[in-house]
This record gives C-alpha cells, sequence and structure tokens, in this order.
C-alpha cells in the first residue's frame, strides 16, 4: 500500500482494461492522475468514455493531449482501412491484425514518463495484458522491462536515483478476471468503451476483435456486458 499522497500517472482510454488498471492504482492508495491521448483515432466513443471514467473515479487530474497518428496511418484505427470483423478466436490470438498501430504504448509510455517526472511521480499504470489481447507486440512483459529500462535511463529523474515503476496489474489476467476484479473494485462497466469500430450512437460492433474479446470475458465470468451492442437495437 502506497502512501496517499504518492502520485500515479495512469494511461486512460476508457476501455475495460485502462479503467480497471485505473481502479487498482486507486485501491494501492495512489493519489491518480490519468492520461488519455486524442491520437486521432476514427472514432470518439472512447475519448468519452475515458472522461465518464476519469469523473466517476473523481481522479485528482484527467489530461487529454492531442498526437495526431493520421499522418503516419498504417492501423485501420487510424487510416481508411478496414476494421477486421467475425475472426475466430485462433486468429485473434495468434498473428499482429491490421489495428495494431506501430509503437502506440512505447508512445503513449512516454508521455506518461514527461508527465509523472513533471509531477515528481515514480508510478505509471498501463493496463497491458499477455493472454487475451489481439497478439500486439508492445503488450509483453520484455517490452514494459524495456521501457522501464530506458525511463531509468534517459530521465533527469532516473539518472539522479529517482526510479521509475511501470506497473502492469493486468498483465496476466484472464479478461474475464479483469471483469471480476474491476466490478471488486466498483469499476461500472457501463461506462467503459472498447470497440474498434463502434456506431454514432457509441454502440458498440460486436464484431471486431476488441469486442469479441470483452464479450468473451463476460461469458466466461457468467455476466452480461452492460454496455449496447448494435444487434440490441
Amino acid at each position: 500500500m502506497k502512501d496517499s499522497h504518492s502520485k500515479a500517472v495512469v494511461l486512460l482510454s476508457g476501455g475495460l482494461d485502462s479503467s480497471t488498471t485505473l481502479a487498482i492504482a486507486l485501491k494501492k492508495g495512489f493519489e491518480v492522475h490519468a492520461l488519455t491521448v486524442r491520437y486521432g483515432q476514427r472514432h470518439h466513443a472512447e475519448l468519452e468514455a475515458s472522461r465518464r471514467i476519469a469523473d466517476y473515479f473523481k481522479v485528482a487530474g484527467h489530461k487529454m493531449i492531442d498526437l495526431d497518428l493520421r499522418t503516419f496511418g498504417g492501423s485501420a484505427l487510424t487510416a481508411p482501412i478496414e476494421v477486421p470483423k467475425d475472426r475466430s478466436l485462433q486468429e485473434i490470438l495468434t498473428d499482429i491484425p491490421i489495428t495494431y498501430i506501430p509503437a502506440r504504448n512505447t508512445i503513449f509510455l512516454s508521455f506518461a514518463l514527461a508527465w509523472a517526472e513533471i509531477l515528481g511521480a515514480q508510478d505509471i499504470f498501463i493496463g497491458v495484458n499477455a493472454l487475451d489481447y489481439s497478439g500486439y507486440p508492445d503488450c509483453r512483459p520484455k517490452f514494459i522491462k524495456a521501457f522501464e529500462k530506458t525511463a531509468n535511463l534517459g530521465t533527469k529523474a532516473g539518472v539522479e536515483g529517482r526510479k521509475f515503476k511501470i506497473h502492469t496489474p493486468l498483465i496476466t489476467m484472464t479478461k474475464a478476471r479483469i471483469i471480476k476484479k474491476g466490478l471488486e473494485l466498483g469499476v461500472d462497466f457501463s461506462l467503459t468503451s472498447t470497440c474498434y469500430d463502434p456506431f454514432q450512437d457509441g454502440a458498440a460492433c460486436g464484431r471486431c476483435d476488441a469486442c469479441l474479446l470483452r464479450l468473451k470475458g463476460f461469458a466466461e465470468a457468467g455476466l452480461t456486458d452492460p454496455i449496447k451492442y448494435l444487434h440490441e437495437a
């Protein structure tokens, strides 16, 4: 348990995983400063969700920064490329899909690191997961460990002995376990948004990789997902 005055930066996308991660940081006693990146994603549902979650948990601070990754493209989330739908679980878990955004977690963690250094925080939380995920290379423990080393080599705080810690509390959890943990900590999953291709009213498609993994998690947890899906309309 941390002293209640210890600050932490939590990367908050507005999705199920990052919202649970934020709740975990609060439970550990951190003063949470949430960071959301408006990176040129094709939809804004997750941005609105991040605001809802930050307000719901009454975090100490919430910044939403602009970083337009559409400049580079290369992903179905930032370029006019079709989002994959109706893939099998085997397909989802065995390849790196077109929804991968090149170096996204490296970029996001770098911004979180910069803010943490300014805040005097030594702890950064990110909701990466290496089990029920879409094959992204920047969700692996090896990557997180390497970034943490870089953070401590490349910052004034790090070289002066104020070491940074990258927390990945969900990294070995199944989606079902993450959901149960979130509920235990009071996360209202109806406020979250996970879909890669939501509709204008915020309804999830129910067919993209993110939706399928989320629905699988709720099913395995024996629960009903509280968000709206298109097929429910």
